[in-house]
């Protein structure tokens, strides 16, 4: 059986004894400017080393975990690289990943996508992360951990991604859903993040931050139900794609549909950096 796609604190906490369990804090920070302009970003590596969940090793998707050589941040590593890098981290066969970070969650769901395009699909994610394993009275550590070497082999499905031609493709086809996880203002083209503004045509939108609470636990997906029938989500006749500004926010949304029974979302992992970046490919504002 497989284990639960979201887990909270007390459950987690129940198993940290658990040989087959393996934590994985994925933390990067992300800020956004007050106006126009790109994000910036920064490993949460430090962060990791002066409080995290005891056995918790660090996941960096911001250098380890990403391609250095591609042109957009964040991109996914090839196959056997990835297979390197996370089985170093001691996942591999007969272990469950449990995912968190230290933010909103869209690292962790970053991670969760990570491993099922690469075939894992034991790997559940902590609902609030940090904050809520604190907020729970758990006790942290600080310093670093690490845990024997394993063997993981990918098993890598094209179908959870998209790339530039695959949206392309799917701004005419009725039966493909493509939908933006960035704030309302990215949407409609009045912020410029990228190089520039606007969404891709034919476009729905679900900002991510409305897929969590004040708190930052995701919200239970049948308060989110109506958000997302709006989106065209749920229409189990049409292909999802989603999409943000590098591939990070649009894996939360992939985890939500999940969470409906919907495990087939594909996430377009270069998004708008690189969409925007090709002056030949459309955008609408407005």
């Amino acid at each position: 059986m497989s284990p639960p796609l979201l887990v909270d604190p007390a459950w987690l906490h129940e198993r940290l004894e658990d040989p087959a369990l393996r934590i994985l804090d994925a933390t990067t920070f992300l800020t956004q400017p007050e106006g126009d302009g790109y994000y910036e970003f920064e490993s949460g590596r430090r962060a990791y080393e002066k409080a995290h969940i005891p056995g918790a090793v660090f996941a960096d998707l911001l250098h380890d975990l990403a391609d250095p050589d591609a042109a957009t941040m964040f991109t996914a590593l090839d196959s056997e690289t990835f297979a390197a890098r996370i089985g170093a981290l001691g996942v591999g066969p007969g272990t469950h990943a449990v995912v968190y970070d230290q933010g909103m969650n869209i690292w962790a769901t970053r991670l969760w996508w990570n491993l099922r395009y690469e075939g894992f699909d034991d790997v559940s994610v902590l609902n609030g992360g940090l904050a809520a394993w604190t907020r729970a009275g758990h006790a942290v550590r600080s310093g670093v951990e690490s845990n024997e070497p394993a063997v993981f082999t990918a098993r890598r499905r094209p179908e959870l991604h998209a790339d530039k031609d695959t949206v392309l493709a799917a701004i005419d086809d009725p039966g493909i859903q493509l939908v933006n996880c960035l704030d309302r203002p990215t949407f409609t083209g009045t912020r410029r993040t990228c190089a520039r503004p606007g969404r891709i045509p034919s476009s729905t939108n679900v900002p991510f931050p409305d897929l969590a609470d004040s708190d930052g636990l995701l919200h239970d997906p049948d308060e989110i139900r109506g958000l997302l029938g709006e989106a065209g989500t749920l229409d189990e006749s049409k292909k999802v794609i989603t999409y943000c500004g590098s591939g990070i926010a649009a894996t939360t949304l992939a985890f939500q549909l999940a969470l409906l029974g919907r495990p087939d979302a594909a996430v377009y992992d270069g998004s708008l950096t690189e969409w925007a970046a090709d002056p030949a490919l459309p955008l609408e504002v407005g």
